[in-house]
């Protein structure tokens, strides 16, 4: 058996590491906006059933996959994958586990970016004199690359490559410069987490204006926080609670079972996935709900922020507010919220390298240095076209076929592999192997139907999402001869730019930009394709190499 180059060097840095890949940028930027999206109460008790039913059980496989893969001398998908059945073919169902990193963490760099160069806005006072409109306008010419900040032409693609480079850096240092960043990034993103969450919880109604008499805090609060169990009938709500299980856990990637490659033989993996699960669910639930919403609410209203929800308040709206507690604690909170926003980026960034690496390493002899700057060349390449392209539509093809429709897919796949061909005897031994925690036995049944289910269901929801996400409405419609109409955002309209295409219906005067939009999505589409194929004839290559080891 091969060993490890690397290895943890603490059971609490392999734990905040963990945590570290999963606490991300969509517990603070994305789970407010599932929530606000989907009703508040109405979503998070689907949310925390599918965190039960389908979050742990993907932890279980995917800890249980990388250890079992690990003391057999792999350290990336492909071939732990392969070493769990006797069939070829499951390497290159692996790939997704390199791709998958490769290509989210090409425009997830490029939100981190934006975090950094925020902070450093923040420090000098940029936003201080901006009302919310420009504050507003000024994310939108930063991203669409009009214009020059700080005088600097294309600063957003520098500042990318700088970010970048720090993660091709610490990369570099193997797994004990990850294990001391997450040391540092964990707490800090925490303690700053804590900060705004406090202030978030206190402001109640202290901030209303003429404008907005009615703001406040405590109406987002309890907009989250009371239950309405009418969404256990809503299809829409548990879609979106299922999909942001796959976001906050990083589950379907294969960073997960990377990590978990280097773990001893006998390592705990059954406390360590619920360590790291529930860590990140108390980062997500505690403090990435206590910060946008009652904020905003705060100063704008209730129902301000449901008319305006969305991925852009982070960086269109909260800078304004923060102006409003005055300059000095305006720059603290600033500096608090885009620093652990960067901290969640970084954390989890650096898992996605990590995948690569261990490839390299096993397959080619790379050692650390080159695996890395490997890896920072080819996230390049993959990642300048978003920076470019962003007004097209390149960054959001990425997020939807990279950074969601791949998870789904993947997961489903490791889960049939991990309980059905491996064999839910052996996965349930390896699973309780070393493990002090006893694992309640209903979840052999739940690892075996309920969470592939859940997974099949979720992908069919995407693949034929009816118009207006009303499937009560679309299947009473079926029923009655109508047809199945399908929505512009299900799987099947974008894959033929129907979505693209309704759009530039109703808005002829914009015609050019659609067409320009088609165009760059197509192209990448095609780019992602070609790095898939990639990555697999690499794949097909290292098979072969070892098979003429195995005749020597």
């Amino acid at each position: 058996m091969k060993k490890p180059s690397d290895s943890w060097g603490s059971r609490t840095g392999l734990i905040l590491a963990m945590a570290g890949n999963a606490v991300g940028l969509g517990n603070f930027l994305r789970f407010p906006v599932q929530a606000i999206q989907n009703g508040g109460g109405t979503f998070i008790i689907p949310y925390l059933i599918c965190f039960l039913v389908m979050g742990i059980p993907l932890l279980f496989t995917e800890w249980s996959i990388g250890r079992f893969g690990g003391k057999r001398g792999n350290h990336s998908t492909p071939y732990i994958l392969g070493s769990m059945s006797n069939s070829n073919w499951w390497k290159y169902i692996g790939v997704f586990g390199i791709f998958t990193n490769v290509a989210v963490v090409a425009y997830y760099t490029y939100i981190e970016s934006w975090t950094f160069i925020y902070v450093i806005h923040t420090l000098v006072g940029t936003f201080t004199p901006m009302s919310q409109s420009e504050v507003s306008m000024f994310f939108i010419h930063y991203v669409n690359l009009e214009g020059s900040d700080f005088g600097i032409p294309y600063l957003p693609v520098i500042v990318y490559m700088v970010v970048l480079g720090i993660n091709v850096y610490i990369l570099s240092t193997g797994l004990g410069g990850i294990e001391k960043v997450a040391k540092i990034g964990m707490p800090l993103l925490i303690l700053f987490g804590t900060v705004l969450a406090y202030k978030g919880w206190s402001m109640g109604a202290g901030y209303a204006s003429e404008t907005f008499p009615d703001a406040n805090a405590w109406d987002g609060i309890n907009f989250l926080w009371t239950p309405q169990y009418t969404s256990l009938l809503d299809p829409k709500v548990w879609l979106s609670a299922a999909g942001q299980i796959f976001f906050t856990l990083s589950v379907g990637m294969g960073s997960i079972q990377c990590y978990a490659s280097y773990l001893k033989e006998n390592e705990d993996i059954a406390l360590n996935s619920l360590t790291s699960g529930f860590t990140n669910e108390l980062v997500e639930i505690v403090l990435g709900s206590a910060i946008v919403i009652p904020i905003a609410a705060g100063f704008l209203g209730l129902d301000w922020v449901l008319d305006n929800a969305g991925f852009g308040m982070a960086f269109q709206t909260m800078p304004y507010l923060f102006i409003q507690w005055g300059e000095l604690f305006g720059m603290v909170a600033g500096i608090c919220w885009f620093g652990l926003l960067f901290f969640a980026g970084i954390t989890s960034s650096l898992a996605m390298g990590t995948p690569w690496m261990g490839f390299m390493k096993d397959e080619f002899g790379w050692g650390k240095v080159k695996g890395a700057v490997s890896f920072g060349v080819l996230a390049l390449l993959m990642g300048l076209p978003t920076i470019l392209f962003y007004r097209y539509g390149y960054f959001d093809e990425y997020d939807y076929w990279a950074g969601t429709v791949s998870l789904v897919v993947f997961a489903l796949l490791e889960m049939l592999l991990f309980t059905w061909v491996f064999g839910i005897d052996n996965a349930w031994s390896e699973l309780n192997r070393g493990a002090d925690l006893i694992i309640p036995g209903i979840y052999r049944w739940i690892m075996k139907y309920i969470t592939p289910l859940l997974l099949v269901l979720v992908l069919v929801g995407a693949l034929i999402t009816p118009m207006g996400n009303d499937w009560g409405g679309a299947i009473a419609g079926l029923l009655n001869g109508e047809g199945w109409m399908l929505d512009p955002g299900s799987l099947v309209s974008k894959i033929s730019h129907q979505d693209l295409q309704l759009l530039m219906k109703n808005d002829p005067l914009h015609k050019e930009f659609y067409t320009n939009k088609m165009f760059f999505s197509s192209l990448a589409r095609i780019q992602l394709i070609t790095l898939f194929l990639f990555i697999a004839l690499l794949v097909w290559y290292s098979g072969t190499k070892r098979k003429q080891i195995s005749h020597e």
